[in-house]
């Protein structure tokens, strides 16, 4: 039996603990509330699954540093962000603690709450390191959870990560009772915004095309147990990010992540319109109304 050890016992972690066990596999779960240490945990495990907040990243590695990892322990990063120092992804931050272990991108349109209740779903399992990733999709495939394999971990992980933002400009355009059309429209511009930022970070353009990429964009923009989505909506009906953090179940990473690609897509000139207006709103300058507004004066241009 292959080892398995998950990190993080919020609503994610237990997700993955519950696909794990409909695929007849074992595993141990820890979380910062236990009084087992973490190296004591994850002694001898052949997987480890972190499924922490993009902020408890560095801590957990922090506390794995102090114990030696075997060489080919595949790290599994399950975490859908973007570092707010550096504007690196999870699985950058893991490889340069870890450069000998191969690291795992899981990815996808993956609402915890829907498969918590046995309903199917799909995601990608992503490395460079091809038996690795074989392995962590043998180990999740079941009757409910199909587990595709690709080779470009940037892109599958930055998919997962800019949805966030413009799952919150959904849940803004739902909120303002926008209709149907404005709403095709923004999740139609959202993707290319999402794909110019992959590319000039090194991923593949069709990965974006993808379960992790745009299956992920219409499940998270579309579906109100999408915490980042109930952000926009409350933003929409006029809450202040800090009332609406004091209901939200969990953490909306697309806060963090809207603030760090703004950063990044400044240093690298890219151009993220959406971005740029959920931005402003997050730090109260604008209204939804005229974040709306800004986007629909944009300069006229060609499509493609």
């Amino acid at each position: 039996m292959t080892k398995i050890t998950i990190i993080g016992g919020g609503a994610w972690g237990n997700t993955l603990g519950y696909l794990l066990t409909r695929s007849n596999q074992k595993y141990q779960l820890w979380s910062r509330h236990q009084q087992e240490s973490l190296t004591t945990i994850t002694q001898d495990a052949d997987i480890i699954i972190s499924a922490v907040s993009m902020k408890g990243v560095r801590e957990v590695i922090q506390q794995l540093g102090e114990t030696n990892l075997k060489p080919d322990t595949i790290i599994v990063t399950a975490t859908k962000g973007l570092d707010l120092e550096t504007t690196h992804t999870p699985s950058q931050i893991w490889q340069t603690a870890f450069p000998h272990n191969p690291i795992v991108v899981l990815s996808g349109p993956n609402l915890a709450k829907e498969i918590q209740r046995g309903l199917p779903a799909a995601t990608v399992v992503s490395s460079n390191h091809h038996p690795s990733a074989e392995l962590v999709q043998s180990v999740f495939a079941s009757d409910i959870f199909r587990v595709y394999i690709n080779d470009d971990p940037i892109g599958t992980e930055l998919g997962g990560t800019l949805k966030n933002v413009m799952a919150i400009a959904s849940g803004v355009c739902d909120g303002l009772e926008l209709g149907t059309n404005a709403k095709a429209a923004l999740l139609t511009r959202a993707l290319p915004e999402m794909i110019r930022v992959g590319v000039k970070l090194g991923a593949r353009i069709d990965t974006f095309f993808g379960l992790s990429g745009l299956g992920d964009l219409l499940a998270t923009c579309d579906s109100p147990l999408s915490r980042n989505y109930q952000v926009g909506f409350a933003l929409a009906k006029g809450k202040t990010i800090p009332e609406i953090l004091t209901i939200l179940e969990g953490t909306a990473e697309g806060i963090n992540t809207t603030k760090v690609l703004v950063k990044l897509a400044h240093n690298q000139n890219i151009s993220v319109p959406i971005t740029y207006q959920i931005y402003l709103l997050l730090e109260e300058k604008i209204t939804p109304q005229i974040a709306v507004k800004n986007l629909m004066a944009r300069e006229l241009k060609e499509e493609f």
